[in-house]
């Protein structure tokens, strides 16, 4: 995965939106940790920014309003938003949205699958999605920490077909899905992982150049460290939050001989 200009397939991660409380102060953040363009966002579009790395679209900021929400939320390439955000209520998934056009940029849906957890769909029209994926400066991995990962896998292979590895290290209730039986992998879905107690929810890692060097200029500039920096045969990881409360990761990539 690296810069694309292309529709990202049915199924695949194809963007990524914070909500903030305080649109200002995310821009500020983000453009600090990881070195993201954030302009102030389009009145006609309810303030809502695009976030660049080095000249390429990676994610979107939008202003919450009055429900204050801080998160971030993972959308799925869909070939039809309208058959989504069927086959979402027909599996026992919440419509949080109907169907919305987005001006000429495309249709998304936003739901939460049966045991909570948020996200959404993403049926591009002139706006892709990401234009830059798996790389330093965006979006590198996404997890699922579901409360019931069998019935989450059930779920979400009924929207988008998924196929499912298990990944030995990660334990038994832990899988990463693709897209084909040999397809690469797009990310995963587990159990809760020590997070007992929080409800369902996505998880964004974002692509750093140093880890220990992002942790601790989340906490110069107001975030908070949720779990310390650890190495994994995938790179190395941290979980923060950000000066409003919305949670994600950094990572940065393993290097392979």
């Amino acid at each position: 995965m690296a810069r694309t200009s292309e529709v990202w397939p049915h199924g695949a991660p194809a963007w990524a939106h914070l909500s903030t409380p305080d649109d200002v102060a995310s821009r500020t953040f983000y453009s600090e940790l990881v070195g993201w363009e954030i302009s102030p966002g389009d009145p006609e579009f309810h303030g809502y920014a695009m976030a660049m790395y080095d000249g390429t679209v990676v994610a979107g900021v939008s202003p919450s309003g009055d429900d204050n929400l801080a998160a971030w939320t993972l959308f799925f390439g869909t070939r039809d938003a309208d058959e989504t955000a069927r086959l979402i209520e027909q599996h026992g998934g919440t419509l949080l949205s109907p169907v919305l056009e987005i001006g000429d940029a495309g249709r998304m849906v936003v739901a939460c699958d049966p045991q909570g957890a948020m996200f959404g769909a993403w049926e591009a029209k002139l706006m892709n999605g990401f234009g830059l994926h798996g790389e330093t400066g965006g979006v590198a991995w996404n997890d699922l920490r579901s409360s019931d990962p069998e019935a989450a896998r059930e779920f979400y292979s009924a929207l988008f077909g998924y196929h499912f590895t298990p990944i030995e290290m990660a334990g038994p209730d832990y899988m990463t899905f693709s897209l084909s039986a040999d397809g690469e992998p797009q990310g995963g879905i587990g159990g809760m992982m020590g997070m007992d107690g929080f409800p369902s929810h996505w998880i964004v890692y974002l692509a750093v150049r140093d880890v220990d060097d992002a942790v601790a200029k989340a906490s110069e500039l107001g975030g908070q460290v949720i779990s310390s920096s650890f190495d994994t045969p995938y790179g190395r990881m941290a979980a923060l939050t950000d000066p409003t409360g919305a949670s994600f990761w950094v990572m940065t990539f393993a290097e392979h001989s």
